[in-house]
C-alpha cells in the first residue's frame, strides 16, 4: 500500500534491533564498494517478525550467514511511517543503509530515483535473472523513467513478494449472527445491512492512515477499467475525478458511513488499531491487504477466511515493496547478494507457507490451504490484468492528501464533490507537466 503498511509495517512505530538481535553474524560473499569494507551489511525493513515477509527474511539472514562467513548483518526494523517521512533526508546522508525495504510507486521509489538517491539495479537484474519470475504486472513497480514514473526505464527496486487487497471475514461472527457469506456485491451490501441491523458495525476501518481511502478507491475500481487505472497511475490519459467511477466511490463510501456500515468514529483510527480490532473479533469484516495474512493466521482465535471484493475485476495490488540500494550504500555487493537469497526457492516457499504472496515459489511446496487460496486469488488478478496499484501512488505527498480529505468525507466536513475537487487539485499540482 503504499500503504501504510503497511505492515506490522504500518504501525508507524520504530522498533530497533528487533529480530534475533540487531547484530547477526553473517558472511562475506563478494566484498563491498570502494567506500565499504565488505564486512558489514546494514539492512532496514519494516515487516513484523511474525509476518510472512519478516519470517522469510529472517531465514534469508541465516542463509546469508552461512554463505558469507565473517560479515556482520546490522539489522534494524523500522516503522513504516518513520521511513516514509525521512527517506529522502536519510538516503542523502552518511547514515544510509546498504539495503532497505521501500514502498513502490511514483510518489515513493519513483521520487527517490528522480532525486538520484537510488542505485540503478539494471545490471544486477540482468546478471542474476531477478526479472525472470516476475509477471508484467509485478514488474511495473520496479522500473522508473527519468521523471520517476513507474512502468519503464531503469530498475531501481526488486520485489521478492507481491500483494493485493481482499475482504477478510470472521466466520464465527457470520455464523453467530446468521449472516450469509457474500459472493456478489448485492449479497455483500445485504450482509452489511444485516450486521448493522443487528447492532454490529460490519467493517473495520482506519481513517488516520488506511484503509479508509482504499475503500473509496476500491469502490471506484468496481466501476472502472484498465485504461482508467493507467490514466490515473501512469499518466496514460487524463483522469477525470468527477467521472462515474470516482463519483460512485466517494458517494458510496460516504453513504456507508452514514448508514453505520463504517463507524464515523474510525476517522481518527490508525491501521494497527483496525487490524487489532479485527483480530479481537470486534468486527466481522476488514477490507485490507495480504500483508496482514501471516499475522492473522498466527493471532486470530476465531475461524476466519477471505474473499475477493465482490463485483469488481480490479483491486488494489502490485508487486510487493521493493528492495532498494541507496546510491550512497557502502557495501552494495553484499546488498545484491542478500536480494539474491530472498529470490531463492527456499525463501520463497517459506514466504508462501507463512501467508505471503511469493513471486518465485514452487507451487507444490505451498502446503497450507489458506495460503494456497491466497496465492490462487492473486494469480487470477495478476493474469487478468486486475492489479490496480494504490490510490496514493501517482504523485508525491498524495497519501497525506488522501488521508486528510477522506477523514473530512467521513466526518461530514466535506461532501463527495468537494472531496473529489480536493483530490483533483492535489493530483494536478504533483503530476508531471507536458
Amino acid at each position: 500500500m503504499l500503504t501504510a503498511r503497511k505492515r506490522t509495517r504500518r504501525t508507524g512505530t520504530a522498533i530497533a534491533a528487533a529480530v534475533a538481535g540487531a547484530l547477526v553474524l553473517a558472511g562475506c560473499g563478494g566484498g563491498g564498494d570502494e567506500a565499504g569494507d565488505g564486512k558489514t551489511l546494514t539492512l532496514w525493513h519494516y515487516e513484523a517478525p511474525n509476518g510472512a515477509m519478516g519470517a522469510a527474511w529472517n531465514q534469508a539472514i541465516e542463509e546469508f550467514k552461512k554463505s558469507h562467513p565473517g560479515v556482520t548483518v546490522k539489522f534494524e526494523e523500522k516503522g513504516f511511517e518513520q521511513i516514509r517521512k525521512t527517506a529522502s533526508m536519510v538516503l542523502g546522508s552518511d547514515s544510509a543503509p546498504d539495503l532497505m525495504e521501500y514502498n513502490k510507486g511514483n510518489a515513493t521509489t519513483g521520487l527517490l530515483s528522480k532525486q538520484g538517491l537510488l542505485t540503478d539495479l539494471s545490471p544486477e537484474v540482468t546478471k542474476r535473472g531477478w526479472d525472470k519470475p516476475l509477471s508484467a504486472g509485478v514488474r511495473t513497480t520496479s522500473r522508473y523513467d527519468a521523471q520517476g514514473v513507474m512502468g519503464s526505464g531503469k530498475w531501481f527496486g526488486v520485489p521478492n513478494y507481491a500483494e493485493y487487497t481482499m475482504v477478510f471475514y470472521n466466520k464465527t461472527l457470520f455464523e453467530k449472527h446468521k449472516v450469509k457469506v457474500p459472493t456478489t456485491f448485492k449479497e455483500f451490501t445485504a450482509a452489511l445491512e444485516d450486521f448493522t441491523r443487528k447492532g454490529v458495525t460490519p467493517l473495520a476501518n482506519a481513517g488516520a492512515e488506511y484503509p479508509a481511502q482504499q475503500y473509496v478507491y476500491q469502490l471506484a475500481l468496481s466501476r472502472a477499467d484498465r485504461s482508467w487505472v493507467d490514466a490515473y497511475e501512469q499518466y496514460k490519459g487524463e483522469p477525470d475525478f468527477h467521472d462515474a467511477a470516482w463519483t460512485y466511490g466517494a458517494t458510496t463510501f460516504a453513504d456507508w458511513v452514514k448508514k453505520g456500515y463504517i463507524a464515523k468514529s474510525s476517522s481518527g483510527t490508525k491501521a494497527e488499531d483496525a487490524g487489532a480490532a479485527f483480530i479481537a473479533g470486534k468486527y466481522p469484516m476488514f477490507f485490507s491487504g495480504s500483508w496482514w495474512f501471516g499475522r492473522f493466521k498466527s493471532e486470530i482465535k476465531d475461524e476466519w477466511g477471505t474473499f475477493p471484493f465482490p463485483g469488481s475485476q480490479l483491486t488494489l495490488g502490485s508487486g510487493g515493496n521493493l528492495w532498494v540500494v541507496p546510491k550512497g550504500a557502502k557495501n552494495k555487493q553484499l546488498a545484491y547478494d542478500f536480494i539474491d537469497i530472498t529470490m531463492k526457492k527456499g525463501i520463497q516457499n517459506t514466504l508462501g507457507n507463512k501467508g505471503g504472496v511469493p513471486v518465485a515459489a514452487d507451487p507444490a511446496a505451498i502446503t497450507d490451504p489458506k495460503a494456497k487460496s491466497l496465492i490462487q486469488d492473486f494469480t487470477a488478478y495478476s493474469d487478468g490484468g486486475g492489479l490496480a496499484f494504490y490510490p496514493d501512488w501517482p504523485v508525491p505527498g498524495f497519501y497525506d492528501t488522501l488521508v486528510a480529505e477522506t477523514q473530512k468525507l467521513m466526518t461530514g466536513d466535506a461532501q463527495p464533490d468537494a472531496y473529489l475537487d480536493a483530490l483533483e487539485k492535489a493530483y494536478e499540482a504533483g503530476a508531471p507537466k507536458g
